[in-house]
């Protein structure tokens, strides 16, 4: 399966010549399985035959949410800063896989209940001491909502100035499962009780009472019919929270980039879903790293028509999945570019 929307026609010429170009490389014709498909994408993406994707980098979300004050959470808000600060310090689970892989982790600050302490990793932007409680009120103001989606695009601009041509894009936030159950709703029409899950763990008053919390928090405000970009917004707005939005606002900036961003898991696929209706191109540009142990990512999936590269049982966020990742992309990318051809080809 392929992730994305179909490829301009201008574009299939382009994949003719990145399939025999991988079908002529050293080894028997499709041994690299997955890789092979990977390789494909990224040639399309980048729109060569030699891929030079430069760095990789991953960058971790970090907002605060009201709506945690509905018991929809295990955990308090709290919890959200503290993570930040060990992913600082470099003792967070997103730290470990990142060292794994090679790759240095950016916190940006989108929007924490308090402010941390400066840090040469530390990347702030903060949209308000997290959102309002959106059963209650939209979550952002329209002003809030627009500055979060465009301090994003700037992120993914100053990363491309870095020289990165591999985000992975993870998230922090206590509650946005929640969030983004709503904003996954409202983007591809899923029944919202199967896109809610535990999240970080089972609230104390159950998965019943987040279902009946999230219900009524999507029927204060109606939203506008059709699935167009002003509805993508407007949902953003009323539920998102600003991690969730500056990242949307990245992705569509990467993807415009011609570079390759690896979606982590559920919260991260949510805002991929969105994106993709804020900009038709955008999915072409995902690579989902793989699939969570949340209910419904599995779900979000499938619609996607996503094909993830890893099924580890995963659901810390963090962007962990995604750093995990980094190699396979990496992979095809040095098979793409580096692998020699056979000699004297293939046997007909």
């Amino acid at each position: 399966m392929t992730p994305h929307v179909s490829w301009p026609e201008s574009g299939e010429a382009l994949r003719g010549q990145l399939e025999a170009r991988i079908r002529g490389k050293a080894k028997p014709i499709g041994a690299l399985g997955r890789l092979e498909k990977l390789a494909v994408q990224i040639g399309m993406a980048t729109g060569t035959l030699a891929p030079d994707l430069g760095l990789a980098k991953v960058v971790v979300f970090a907002g605060d949410h009201g709506l945690t004050a509905e018991g929809v959470t295990a955990y308090p808000s709290v919890v959200t800063g503290e993570i930040a600060k060990l992913i600082l310090a470099g003792g967070a689970g997103i730290n470990m896989c990142a060292r794994a892989a090679g790759v240095d982790v950016m916190l940006v600050d989108a929007g924490l209940l308090q402010p941390l302490v400066a840090h040469v990793n530390l990347l702030e932007r903060r949209m308000g001491p997290g959102t309002k409680n959106s059963r209650r009120e939209p979550a952002m103001t329209f002003d809030q909502c627009r500055l979060a989606f465009t301090a994003g695009r700037e992120i993914a601009g100053d990363l491309e100035n870095a020289g990165v041509g591999i985000a992975a894009f993870g998230e922090v936030g206590i509650g946005n499962s929640s969030a983004a159950a709503l904003l996954a709703h409202v983007a591809t029409d899923i029944d919202l009780d199967r896109l809610v899950g535990p999240g970080a763990g089972v609230p104390a008053l159950g998965l019943d009472h987040k279902r009946h919390v999230l219900k009524e928090t999507l029927a204060r405000e109606p939203l506008i019919e059709r699935q167009n970009t002003a509805r993508m917004f407007e949902a953003l707005g009323q539920f998102g929270g600003f991690e969730m939005v500056m990242m949307a606002g990245a992705m569509t900036a990467f993807a415009a980039k011609d570079r390759i961003i690896i979606v982590d898991g559920f919260i991260a696929t949510a805002v991929a879903a969105v994106a993709a209706k804020i900009s038709a191109d955008a999915l072409n540009h995902c690579v989902f790293a793989h699939c969570s142990a949340e209910p419904g990512h599995r779900a979000l999936l499938t619609y996607l028509n996503a094909e993830p590269l890893l099924d580890l049982g995963l659901r810390l966020g963090e962007g962990t999945g995604a750093a995990l990742a980094v190699p396979l992309v990496r992979a095809a990318e040095f098979m793409l570019r580096d692998m020699a051809e056979l000699p004297g080809g293939h046997p007909a």
